[in-house]
């Protein structure tokens, strides 16, 4: 994927659980993975419907776990489960979208969104607020001040990569003669 990922009008409670829940099983695993398994995802866990998900047993968890169609993780999906609850109890206290709007500044919703919600960290949190359209300081202020190096990732990665594109190609046989020797 090239660029940010696409942003989303989240129009029900359970549009945000879809969107967070990307997130939960993208922690450590290619996104590559999971769009591959996102059509198969979204049917096991009831299209993401969120009174659905909360009601889902530790049975209902185990089978996912068996289910090769889906990313197999059984924290990752008893996560998606427990931030489905979490989500339901900020609706009855007033309004999940009211609750995302009643911080002062970023930084301190995404602390309290760490704490609430299962697998989910400083990129996890700033990629569902970003894709849900809420309010996110600059992509590369906000990574540098967490200590992500995104530029310089991606500046070593395509070096590496070229380094190991020059060792993998076919050497001469024999002495090479340069031509100011000549």
């Amino acid at each position: 994927m090239e660029g940010p990922p696409p942003q989303y009008t989240a129009k029900r409670l359970d549009d945000y659980l879809e969107h967070l829940s990307k997130g939960v099983f993208q922690a450590g695993i290619s996104w590559r993975v999971v769009d591959a398994k996102w059509t198969s995802i979204t049917k096991a866990f009831h299209r993401f419907n969120v009174e659905r998900v909360g009601r889902m047993t530790d049975r209902d968890i185990d089978a996912l776990v068996k289910d090769e169609r889906v990313i197999r993780s059984r924290p990752k999906i008893a996560a998606v489960v427990h931030n489905a609850n979490e989500m339901l109890a900020l609706e009855q206290a007033g309004g999940f979208k009211k609750h995302l709007r009643s911080f002062p500044e970023y930084e301190a919703l995404a602390k309290d969104l760490k704490k609430r919600f299962k697998f989910v960290g400083d990129s996890g949190v700033y990629h569902f607020l970003w894709t849900v359209k809420e309010p996110v300081p600059d992509w590369r202020e906000w990574s540098r001040a967490h200590g992500m190096e995104w530029d310089a990732k991606v500046k070593a990665s395509s070096a590496a990569r070229s380094g190991a594109q020059q060792k993998s190609r076919p050497r001469a046989k024999g002495r090479t003669v340069s031509r100011a020797a000549h």
